[in-house]
């Protein structure tokens, strides 16, 4: 009989509809092949003794941008410092947008090729549709490329878009791209923002004197990004098609989106870390400009009592990796976006289970189950269930750990939550079954990571799927 490649024994292993059950996990060929009960003797090339710790199924995450001008990445350093973020947080896949008014198959080939042979962790990909080129290009993205899932910038109007090189768009080239979503079994990943508003709410936020999150807040209020997504999400309900709001930020735009779920319009709600547990009143000053900006801690409640109740679909990170001297300056000069991958999972885990006690379970709902369903990665990935990849989580939950920015690996160099303790650490991550955070240390496995093709995303009602 062929021995296992490795067995996990001695922890707690979080198995789908049962609970953290104290099992052995057992790994061959980069998938997992069984379990057994602790104690029994297995034939494995290598046994790890986890006494005390949990095994999760690995996080993805499907809000990621890499290089420092978040286009797409460049250069192994744009790769290796950000997988490796992501390994030492327990993410085992990441979803990275790349940006561009060009063809994407222009630069596809060479970029998935920089990151194969610099990641961690294993990828995907999603595109950000804006041209009339690219949204024509939708069908054969889908097929020859694997990318199924496409952000549109519902604020890019006029001019707003041209410091990144983008065109403007309108509600017209919205409603064709659901409409081609629906014909290619893709998905839209709208940034929802009402800029016509914004533009006038900025003139009267330049003449307040307030501190600079509060500044950045009286720009884009809350009904700012719920009427964008209410219309977004009534388009789509007229074009019967699910789509993906990305970094709901709080609880005007998720009661929005509410009201039309109810009514019929297929949606999948995200938010993300900085939302559950920053606000306006933080103090962390300019490194907390975001888009949509942090909100109050009443909108913070409002997220935590909407993942309980399981009215939040997924966590993803929206991880901004630029350094931090790009926050230099004053809030209308600093950069949008903060670095958040490595810190996605313990955040969650220690804020949400730890203190709330939200079910665990739920917690890896949102961040591994429910990503890999709605993105096209299950059943590859996504849960601790025979065949599927042995991606893993390997967490000490009684653990103490405060957070420094000079222990964290993004090239980004800082973090909002400097000085945070949290009670979750993250000792071993292992993607298809190889160590590539080994008691909490980086193992150099540059190029481990593998692109996945995803031919098919956003999983419609007829969909059926185990919990």
């Amino acid at each position: 009989m062929i021995p296992f490649d490795l067995c996990l024994t001695g922890g707690k292993v979080l198995l789908p509809g049962i609970g953290a059950k104290e099992i052995d996990v057992l790994v061959s060929g980069g998938k997992i092949a069984g379990f057994c009960q602790t104690g029994t003797e297995v034939d494995a090339k290598e046994v790890v003794r986890i006494p005390g710790l949990t095994v999760l199924p690995g996080a993805i995450d499907p809000h990621v941008h890499l290089g420092q001008d978040i286009t797409f990445p460049k250069t192994p350093e744009d790769v290796t410092k950000e997988s490796a973020a992501a390994a030492a947080g327990g993410i085992t896949t990441f979803l990275v947008f790349f940006m561009s008014p060009e063809a994407y198959e222009k630069t596809f080939g060479d970029t998935v090729k920089l990151m194969d042979e610099n990641s961690l962790t294993d990828f995907g990909i999603h595109f950000c549709a804006c041209t009339s080129d690219q949204m024509a290009a939708i069908p054969k993205y889908v097929k020859d490329l694997g990318v199924s899932s496409f952000k549109f910038f519902m604020n890019f109007r006029g001019e707003e878009g041209k410091r990144l090189g983008l065109p403007g768009n309108d509600d017209a080239f919205l409603f064709k791209l659901l409409k081609i979503a629906r014909e290619t079994e893709s998905i839209i990943c709208p940034h929802a923002e009402n800029i016509e508003l914004i533009w006038l709410l900025r003139e009267r936020a330049r003449t307040l004197d307030q501190p600079a999150l509060q500044t950045w807040y009286e720009c884009a209020p809350p009904f700012v990004e719920a009427e964008a997504l209410q219309r977004v999400a009534y388009f789509a309900k007229v074009v019967d098609v699910p789509f993906y709001a990305v970094h709901v930020s709080s609880a005007e735009p998720l009661h929005a989106l509410t009201m039309l779920r109810e009514r019929g319009a297929q949606m999948y709600i995200e938010t993300c870390p900085h939302y559950l547990t920053h606000g306006i009143d933080s103090g962390v000053g300019v490194l907390g400009k975001v888009n949509p900006p942090l909100r109050t801690s009443n909108d913070r409640e409002v997220l935590w009592q909407a993942i309980e109740a399981g009215a939040i679909d997924a966590v993803g990170s929206d991880h901004v990796p630029r350094v931090k001297a790009a926050k230099t300056g004053d809030i209308w000069k600093a950069s949008a976006g903060s670095p958040g991958m490595e810190t996605l999972l313990p955040i969650l885990i220690s804020e949400g289970h730890i203190k709330r006690h939200i079910p665990l379970q739920r917690i890896i709902d949102m961040v591994s189950v429910t990503p890999a369903k709605i993105f096209g990665l299950y059943p590859q990935k996504g849960r601790i269930s025979i065949g599927f990849d042995a991606d893993f989580a390997v967490v000490d939950l009684k653990a103490q750990v405060k957070i420094k920015a000079e222990d964290l690996h993004s090239g980004a160099g800082y973090s909002i939550y400097e000085g945070w303790e949290v009670s979750c650490r993250v000792v071993h991550t292992l993607v298809r079954g190889r160590f590539v955070v080994r008691d909490g240390k980086i193992q150099p496995l540059w190029g481990h990571g593998k692109f996945y093709k995803r031919h098919r995303s956003g999983a419609r009602k007829e969909d059926q799927y185990e919990s």
